[in-house]
């Protein structure tokens, strides 16, 4: 029904501005259930059982990260008395909102649920939950960077570089292997963050417009497994040649441009005295290239 579509889109757009536009708490958790719940009919308009199954973990795993991060801002609110997101002050409460935030963005260790998620639906909504998705809760953490946990944000950072590359070696569906990237992608912003905030916008925007890049160029071919992805050579060949650039792009490969954010942030992490973090982020970034020079060379 285009009315109900309609109404679904207005409301995923809306939920994100409401997030990135507030400065209290309410408003920010607010935006964030509006957007959870417009996603959910995105995600089951294709009665299979994938998408159903897919959808209830997106929505239990975003639940249970809304209530954490309500939680976070009222035990800080109780505590201080401010509700304003610039105000963010107890250690307990910056450390439940940071799990709050990685739950909500599939940072690693609390990324189980996003390759299955991504996995179950199409690559539309796919690209969706890849890109617009993170737009809001990345627009809570650029705010709370200066008050958050630094040990803690460079654990998980480099956690989920580790995991997002390791665990895409051995994945046939590009699904996974997008889901696995968008990890690694995050690690990267994550650990930058508490150091150089616009280095991590920098990363944001060429990740999310090589990610929009390439489910685009995998909806036009109809790949969704990497077979599928061998034999679309024939087919459309300068589509398959663009999408291959993207992903080693995606990568971090020299002279294109998702090297620069890499290069950038593994500077500012060597000007901070964090040498042993740059080097293995740098080394993980090899995990992640190794499966996306494998898909080209496929």
């Amino acid at each position: 029904n285009p009315v109900t579509l309609s109404v679904v889109l207005t409301s995923l757009a809306l939920g994100t501005i409401f997030t990135v536009s507030s400065s209290h708490w309410f408003l920010a958790w607010m935006g964030l259930e509006i957007n959870t719940l417009a996603i959910i009919p995105i995600m089951t308009q294709h009665k299979h059982p994938r998408a159903i199954e897919a959808s209830t973990k997106y929505f239990l795993t975003q639940a249970a990260a809304s209530a954490l991060l309500l939680f976070s801002s009222l035990n800080n609110a109780w505590l201080t008395g401010e509700w304003s997101i610039m105000d963010l002050t107890n250690p307990l409460s910056c450390a439940t909102m940071t799990v709050a935030i990685c739950m909500k963005l599939g940072l690693a260790p609390f990324h189980f649920w996003l390759p299955e998620v991504l996995q179950g639906i199409n690559l539309t909504t796919g690209l969706i939950l890849s890109t617009w998705q993170k737009l809001a809760p990345m627009a809570i953490l650029y705010q709370i960077a200066p008050t958050l946990n630094t040990p803690l944000l460079l654990a998980l950072g480099l956690v989920s570089t580790l995991v997002g590359g390791w665990s895409g070696l051995n994945q046939t569906q590009l699904r996974k292997i997008m889901a696995f990237s968008s990890i690694a992608h995050l690690g990267w912003m994550v650990s930058i963050l508490p150091f150089s905030p616009q280095l991590m916008i920098l990363n944001l925007t060429i990740y999310l417009i090589m990610t929009s890049t390439m489910f685009l160029m995998l909806k036009t071919i109809s790949s969704t497994k990497i077979s599928s992805l061998a034999t679309s050579w024939s087919k459309t060949p300068t589509t398959t040649a663009l999408s291959l650039l993207t992903l080693l792009s995606l990568g971090g490969l020299p002279p294109l441009s998702g090297f620069v954010p890499k290069w950038f942030i593994l500077q500012e992490l060597t000007n901070q005295n964090t040498t042993i973090l740059a080097t293995t982020l740098a080394l993980s970034a090899l995990l992640s290239l190794f499966f996306y020079l494998r898909l080209t060379y496929i």
